[in-house]
């Protein structure tokens, strides 16, 4: 495992900087970055390509000649496909002035934390959970309060909401939530959201809903439970989410977050300092994205059930393995009996058989003993790792 490099450049750094932790999915990444003789299941993406009508929208984008700088909180024309989006797919009434465009999902959830939250502040966040979310809570000045999440083979993952709510304190500012999660694929209730808003309009607390995964949903539903459906333009909750996953547009960096209409200029500030804004041509692609691209969400998601059906199945029939099927998301997280390294697992693994996964333990303590396997991969590809994993896992031992 990595660590921080020690000199005197190093030790003049805040604490708060210093106090980041490496990523520990990033290690196994390193590890097999370049290697054809793996198979790649450590990554939250898919290999599913971004769709050749995306691709020609941002070359004509180009010929066009958007190619310079754009008003911090997005194209308009995109502020407003986004918003029909949300009335077409949600039934939603979501204003443009309420969406501002990020880089990517994950300027808008840093963004989200630094709008609301002062040194000291608490976030409350159920575990495990990617890990991005309390390095950035962390980096904003807040403390992250972790909520293990609970496991049985019936349920799968899920939120104890009393244990949730049990969590918040006088100094707590913010409610996380992640549904579907990454890394469980949890996913939330209509009524689980109706509680979680309820508490936190009671008692004005912000929620910030990570809603990234939120079409990558299986089972016959066409999308998660939303925010969207239930808020009222000044209710203290921000909504964020990137085309990264739904749109399979991971390197184009563009995401977005639905927030109260009286934090327009706060989030025109904090994007006009922090990064000025997405990429020009790539916000004319994504409208592109969001206005035709609802055919694509669907057979996404069509593929990535068959994929969790391959993948699950093949696990689950191993006696030392517990597993449910995700309800969302594109992720297997799956418990070895006797595991208790989740970290060395990773790492023998992919030297023994091949094969990178996450370890557990990379989405914060409440992971230790798990591995989280993406199954955004050909079936082939799939296929092939679930025999490399029956072999391996069918005959491993703890030490």
């Amino acid at each position: 495992m990595s660590t921080a490099p020690a000199g005197p450049a190093f030790d003049a750094l805040p604490e708060r900087v210093k106090a980041i932790s490496p990523s520990r999915i990033i290690e196994i990444a390193g590890k097999a970055h370049g290697r054809t003789d793996v198979i790649h299941l450590w990554a939250g993406e898919s290999d599913l390509p971004t769709p050749q009508f995306i691709v020609e929208a941002a070359m004509q984008a180009l010929r066009d000649g958007h190619t310079g700088y754009q008003l911090s909180q997005g194209v308009p024309a995109l502020r407003a496909a986004i918003a029909r989006y949300y009335s077409r797919a949600y039934d939603a009434s979501i204003g443009a002035d309420r969406i501002s465009v990020t880089v990517g999902g994950m300027q808008a959830l840093a963004q989200a934390l630094l709008a609301v939250c002062d040194p000291g502040d608490e976030v409350v966040v159920p575990v495990p959970v990617w890990p991005n979310i309390v390095e950035a809570a962390r980096i904003a000045g807040a403390a992250p309060v972790e909520v293990p999440m609970a496991f049985d083979l019936q349920r799968g993952w899920h939120l104890d909401l009393q244990r949730y709510f049990d969590a918040v304190t006088p100094r707590t500012r913010v409610l996380f939530v992640n549904s579907p999660g990454n890394p469980t694929g949890a996913t939330l209730s209509d009524d689980e959201l109706d509680q979680i808003l309820a508490f936190a309009r009671e008692r004005g607390l912000w929620i910030i809903s990570d809603e990234v995964y939120g079409r990558m949903v299986y089972d016959g539903s066409p999308f998660a439970p939303s925010f969207v459906t239930r808020i009222e333009p000044e209710d203290r909750v921000m909504i964020t989410n990137t085309f990264s996953k739904n749109w399979s547009m991971t390197g184009w960096r563009c995401g977005w977050v639905v927030a109260p209409p009286s934090l327009g200029q706060v989030w025109d500030n904090l994007l006009q300092y922090g990064t000025t804004g997405a990429t020009t041509f790539v916000q004319y692609a994504a409208i592109t994205a969001i206005d035709q691209g609802d055919a694509l969400i669907e057979e996404s998601a069509r593929v990535l059930a068959a994929r969790r059906d391959l993948i699950h199945g093949a696990l689950a029939q191993l006696p030392n393995v517990r597993t449910a099927a995700p309800a969302g998301a594109f992720y297997l997280f799956f418990s070895v009996e006797g595991l208790t390294d989740s970290r060395r697992f990773a790492l023998e693994l992919l030297e023994a058989q091949k094969v990178a996964l996450a370890p557990g333990v990379a989405f914060t303590d409440a992971g230790e003993g798990w591995m989280r396997l993406c199954y955004g991969v050909s079936e082939a590809s799939l296929a092939a790792a679930a025999e490399r994993l029956q072999a391996y896992i069918g005959r491993w031992r703890p030490a």
